[in-house]
């Protein structure tokens, strides 16, 4: 969709005017990892109109391949306006003008399956399944168990505003359960599932191979069954030059396992890693989630282990934290890995803000 940003904060019915940037969960995760330095492909379906036109031109100057995006000639591209307060709290507005949009009639027939399945990672989120009925059935195809799949990830991106008929809840927890990485924050899970806590959240989704359960400043907590991690069988066509991942319909890792640092508690059948998050200074509270996963994608696809995993999410989240807009150009690869590769104790004073991102522009507190 096309984006609409706030000039000012406060609400809808206050701001003044907006500014148009390029929205969608799927892309910005694509855009996040073309960044860093990945080959991606962004799969989805626009209006053949201005904002279509807007959209492909500037999906694909990040670096993305566009060229499996569809071009609707009877339904408009999507637009929405948001207001620019964290998502988790009440002060937060958007209004979606996307019913009867180019993609929300994407469908096993408008999406074929053979645009994703040379992929190593196929990267979707639980907004596609909310557009229509057609998309939910593209999400189950995409998400289906087969021979030699892309290693699906997925993020539930819960959006209430999205659902109306009370479905959500058994929707995202069946398309979780198909998926290898799960990424899912604490309250969406609480408002979901009525479970919160980690553990809990995991027993529930206890299917995926890797789950990533988000907790905001608090950090993130990945639950990686013990024995995974070896290269995913692929099918269909090799992927296109350069394409790891195929996003959005999403991106695709380096899914060997690499041996783990940080503090990891072995269970019956898991490994749990914590990882808190750098303190941040933040200048716009939107767009965390995608870079998060992202950056977790980005160290998978190099395969380092899932303490680096974590830090270098809560790295290129940090880098949209700290800018306006849904979208940051990542940390360095070489500075990323030295914050990264932090002990526990200098990992624990980093504090991030606005700048951060350039070579050794990291502040230190005591």
């Amino acid at each position: 969709m096309v984006t609409f940003l706030p000039s000012l904060p406060g609400r809808l019915a206050d701001v003044p005017s907006f500014t148009r940037a390029i929205g969608g969960a799927e892309s910005n995760v694509a855009c996040s990892l073309a960044a860093a330095g990945h080959r991606v492909r962004w799969v989805g379906r626009v209006g053949r109109d201005g904002f279509g036109d807007h959209l492909v031109d500037t999906i694909g100057g990040h670096g993305v391949d566009v060229t499996a995006v569809g071009r609707d000639p009877h339904r408009p591209t999507g637009v929405y306006f948001r207001t620019d307060e964290d998502r988790a709290t009440d002060a937060h507005e958007v209004v979606y003008y996307r019913a009867g949009s180019a993609a929300s009639a994407m469908s096993p027939a408008t999406v074929p399956y053979d645009s994703v399945a040379g992929a190593r990672i196929l990267h979707v989120t639980g907004i596609t399944a909310a557009l229509s009925a057609d998309c939910l059935a593209l999400m189950r195809e995409l998400t289906a168990p087969r021979p030699g799949r892309p290693l699906v990830s997925f993020d539930v991106n819960h959006r209430p505003g999205l659902w109306r008929d009370g479905s959500a809840p058994s929707v995202l927890l069946d398309l979780a359960r198909r998926a290898d990485v799960v990424f899912v924050g604490a309250d969406e899970a609480e408002r979901l599932w009525g479970v919160g806590d980690p553990a809990a959240i995991r027993a529930v989704l206890a299917e995926p191979a890797v789950l990533v359960v988000k907790r905001g400043a608090e950090g993130a907590v990945a639950f990686e069954r013990c024995g995974v991690g070896k290269e995913a069988p692929r099918s269909g066509p090799a992927p296109a030059p350069g394409t790891d991942s195929a996003s959005g319909h999403g991106p695709a890792p380096d899914t060997r396992s690499a041996p783990r640092s940080g503090p990891a508690t072995d269970t019956d059948t898991d490994a749990v890693t914590r990882t808190p998050a750098p303190r941040v200074t933040v200048v716009s509270p939107v767009g965390a989630g995608d870079a998060f996963a992202a950056g977790f994608l980005s160290a998978t696809l190099r395969g380092l282990g899932m303490t680096a995993r974590l830090r270098h999410g809560h790295l290129v989240a940090a880098a949209v934290l700290t800018v306006p807009g849904d979208l940051a150009a990542p940390p360095r690869r070489g500075h990323a890995d030295r914050l990264a590769a932090l002990d526990d104790a200098a990992w624990g004073t980093l504090h991030l803000g606005p700048g951060w991102t350039g070579d050794d522009q990291e502040v230190r507190t005591p």
